[in-house]
Protein backbone atom coordinates (compact mmCIF):
# COMPACT_ATOMS: atom_id res chain seq x y z
CA UNK A 1 0.00 0.00 0.00
CA UNK A 2 2.91 2.30 0.58
CA UNK A 3 4.30 1.82 -2.35
CA UNK A 4 1.28 2.60 -4.16
CA UNK A 5 0.29 5.35 -2.38
CA UNK A 6 4.48 6.89 -2.87
CA UNK A 7 3.92 6.00 -6.75
CA UNK A 8 0.84 8.18 -6.70
CA UNK A 9 2.51 10.82 -5.15
CA UNK A 10 5.09 11.04 -7.32
CA UNK A 11 3.30 10.62 -10.29
CA UNK A 12 1.35 13.77 -8.59
CA UNK A 13 4.34 15.52 -8.76
CA UNK A 14 5.80 14.65 -11.97
CA UNK A 15 2.53 16.01 -13.29
CA UNK A 16 2.51 19.14 -11.30
CA UNK A 17 6.30 20.08 -12.76
CA UNK A 18 5.67 19.87 -16.10
CA UNK A 19 2.09 21.39 -16.09
CA UNK A 20 1.55 24.44 -18.07
CA UNK A 21 1.26 27.64 -16.86
CA UNK A 22 -0.68 30.49 -18.88
CA UNK A 23 1.20 34.00 -18.95
CA UNK A 24 -0.44 37.00 -19.62
CA UNK A 25 1.06 39.56 -21.31
CA UNK A 26 -0.32 43.04 -21.50
CA UNK A 27 0.56 45.25 -24.42
CA UNK A 28 1.65 48.92 -23.77
CA UNK A 29 -0.84 50.75 -25.20
CA UNK A 30 0.85 54.57 -25.00
CA UNK A 31 4.36 52.24 -27.06
CA UNK A 32 1.44 50.25 -29.63
CA UNK A 33 0.32 51.94 -33.17
CA UNK A 34 -2.65 51.34 -35.61
CA UNK A 35 -2.57 52.81 -39.27
CA UNK A 36 -5.55 52.49 -41.18
CA UNK A 37 -5.67 52.98 -45.00
CA UNK A 38 -9.50 53.47 -46.65
CA UNK A 39 -9.27 53.18 -50.43
CA UNK A 40 -11.07 55.13 -53.12
CA UNK A 41 -11.56 54.82 -57.28
CA UNK A 42 -9.77 58.70 -56.74
CA UNK A 43 -7.14 57.46 -54.23
CA UNK A 44 -7.24 56.91 -50.30
CA UNK A 45 -6.97 58.30 -47.19
CA UNK A 46 -4.94 57.62 -43.93
CA UNK A 47 -4.92 57.58 -40.42
CA UNK A 48 -4.70 56.30 -36.97
CA UNK A 49 -6.66 54.77 -34.33
CA UNK A 50 -5.23 54.65 -30.30
CA UNK A 51 -5.66 50.94 -28.20
CA UNK A 52 -7.56 51.27 -25.00
CA UNK A 53 -6.08 47.78 -24.24
CA UNK A 54 -4.98 44.55 -24.79
CA UNK A 55 -2.91 41.64 -23.67
CA UNK A 56 -2.26 37.97 -25.30
CA UNK A 57 -1.98 34.84 -23.64
CA UNK A 58 1.22 32.30 -23.56
CA UNK A 59 1.07 28.44 -22.93
CA UNK A 60 4.99 27.59 -23.68
CA UNK A 61 5.81 30.45 -25.82
CA UNK A 62 2.81 29.90 -27.97
CA UNK A 63 -0.41 32.41 -28.41
CA UNK A 64 -3.46 30.71 -27.11
CA UNK A 65 -6.00 33.58 -26.25
CA UNK A 66 -5.76 37.45 -26.18
CA UNK A 67 -8.06 40.76 -26.12
CA UNK A 68 -8.04 44.08 -27.70
CA UNK A 69 -10.08 47.23 -27.05
CA UNK A 70 -9.65 50.00 -29.97
CA UNK A 71 -11.15 53.33 -28.94
CA UNK A 72 -12.79 54.39 -32.25
CA UNK A 73 -13.69 57.84 -30.49
CA UNK A 74 -9.90 58.72 -30.91
CA UNK A 75 -9.70 58.21 -35.10
CA UNK A 76 -7.82 60.72 -36.94
CA UNK A 77 -6.92 61.34 -40.47
CA UNK A 78 -3.45 62.14 -40.87
CA UNK A 79 -3.33 62.70 -44.56
CA UNK A 80 -5.20 65.86 -44.56
CA UNK A 81 -4.26 69.20 -42.80
CA UNK A 82 -7.08 70.43 -39.97
CA UNK A 83 -9.15 73.32 -42.00
CA UNK A 84 -8.28 71.45 -45.48
CA UNK A 85 -10.78 68.54 -45.26
CA UNK A 86 -9.47 66.51 -42.43
CA UNK A 87 -12.27 67.89 -39.93
CA UNK A 88 -15.53 67.18 -42.11
CA UNK A 89 -13.50 63.49 -43.43
CA UNK A 90 -13.10 62.37 -39.30
CA UNK A 91 -16.67 64.00 -39.07
CA UNK A 92 -18.06 61.75 -41.56
CA UNK A 93 -16.02 58.49 -40.33
CA UNK A 94 -17.10 59.05 -36.96
CA UNK A 95 -21.02 58.93 -37.81
CA UNK A 96 -23.05 56.33 -38.77
CA UNK A 97 -22.76 56.35 -42.24
CA UNK A 98 -19.32 54.40 -40.79
CA UNK A 99 -18.16 53.64 -37.44
CA UNK A 100 -21.06 55.72 -35.41
CA UNK A 101 -18.43 55.95 -32.71
CA UNK A 102 -21.31 58.43 -30.59
CA UNK A 103 -22.84 54.72 -30.00
CA UNK A 104 -20.03 52.44 -30.58
CA UNK A 105 -17.36 54.03 -28.89
CA UNK A 106 -14.81 51.06 -28.96
CA UNK A 107 -14.07 48.17 -31.37
CA UNK A 108 -12.61 44.25 -30.05
CA UNK A 109 -10.81 41.64 -31.08
CA UNK A 110 -10.95 38.59 -28.90
CA UNK A 111 -7.78 35.72 -29.93
CA UNK A 112 -10.01 32.62 -30.69
CA UNK A 113 -7.00 30.48 -31.51
CA UNK A 114 -3.75 30.58 -33.12
CA UNK A 115 -1.15 28.30 -34.48
CA UNK A 116 2.61 28.54 -34.97
CA UNK A 117 3.86 29.33 -38.55
CA UNK A 118 7.32 30.64 -39.52
CA UNK A 119 7.75 34.74 -38.44
CA UNK A 120 5.09 34.11 -35.58
CA UNK A 121 1.24 32.72 -35.59
CA UNK A 122 -1.84 32.29 -37.95
CA UNK A 123 -4.41 33.86 -35.84
CA UNK A 124 -7.80 33.46 -36.19
CA UNK A 125 -10.43 35.58 -33.73
CA UNK A 126 -13.54 37.58 -33.20
CA UNK A 127 -13.70 41.37 -34.70
CA UNK A 128 -17.02 43.26 -33.22
CA UNK A 129 -17.30 46.86 -35.15
CA UNK A 130 -20.91 48.92 -34.28
CA UNK A 131 -21.63 45.95 -32.52
CA UNK A 132 -21.72 43.23 -35.34
CA UNK A 133 -19.14 40.37 -34.50
CA UNK A 134 -17.31 37.99 -37.78
CA UNK A 135 -14.54 36.04 -37.42
CA UNK A 136 -10.81 37.08 -38.91
CA UNK A 137 -7.88 35.45 -39.97
CA UNK A 138 -4.33 37.37 -40.40
CA UNK A 139 -0.57 36.48 -39.50
CA UNK A 140 0.78 37.92 -36.80
CA UNK A 141 4.58 38.32 -36.94
CA UNK A 142 6.65 38.18 -32.96
CA UNK A 143 10.17 39.08 -32.55
CA UNK A 144 10.92 39.56 -28.83
CA UNK A 145 8.38 41.85 -27.30
CA UNK A 146 7.21 42.88 -30.27
CA UNK A 147 4.04 42.13 -32.50
CA UNK A 148 3.19 43.60 -36.09
CA UNK A 149 0.67 42.62 -38.31
CA UNK A 150 -1.38 43.80 -41.45
CA UNK A 151 -4.77 42.63 -42.01
CA UNK A 152 -7.62 43.54 -44.35
CA UNK A 153 -11.18 43.94 -42.56
CA UNK A 154 -14.38 44.22 -44.81
CA UNK A 155 -16.67 46.99 -43.71
CA UNK A 156 -19.59 45.72 -45.27
CA UNK A 157 -19.71 43.11 -42.28
CA UNK A 158 -19.90 45.58 -40.02
CA UNK A 159 -22.71 47.36 -41.74
CA UNK A 160 -20.81 49.84 -42.85
CA UNK A 161 -22.21 49.89 -46.68
CA UNK A 162 -21.73 54.23 -47.73
CA UNK A 163 -20.08 54.32 -50.59
CA UNK A 164 -19.73 50.51 -51.38
CA UNK A 165 -20.00 49.49 -55.14
CA UNK A 166 -21.39 46.00 -53.71
CA UNK A 167 -24.57 47.66 -52.79
CA UNK A 168 -24.76 50.92 -54.58
CA UNK A 169 -25.10 51.30 -58.38
CA UNK A 170 -23.89 54.12 -60.60
CA UNK A 171 -21.32 55.43 -57.62
CA UNK A 172 -18.62 56.04 -60.60
CA UNK A 173 -15.66 57.34 -59.17
CA UNK A 174 -17.63 57.71 -55.29
CA UNK A 175 -16.79 54.60 -55.01
CA UNK A 176 -14.80 53.39 -51.69
CA UNK A 177 -13.33 49.96 -51.37
CA UNK A 178 -15.33 47.22 -48.97
CA UNK A 179 -11.76 46.60 -47.41
CA UNK A 180 -9.98 48.74 -45.21
CA UNK A 181 -6.59 47.80 -44.11
CA UNK A 182 -4.72 48.35 -40.44
CA UNK A 183 -0.95 47.86 -39.87
CA UNK A 184 -0.49 47.08 -36.08
CA UNK A 185 2.20 47.50 -34.16
CA UNK A 186 2.36 46.26 -30.71
CA UNK A 187 4.82 46.16 -27.89
CA UNK A 188 4.75 43.95 -24.77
Amino acid sequence: MKTKLKSFILAIAIIASSSVFAQKKEIKTSESSINWTGNKVTGSHTGTLNLSEGHFVFENNAITGGEFVVDMTSLAVTDLEAGKGKEKLEGHLNSDDFFGTTNHKTAKLVVTKAKKIDKGFKIAGDLTIKGKTNPIEFDLEVNGDAATTTLKVNRTKYGIKYGSGSFFDNLGDKAISDDFELAVNLKM
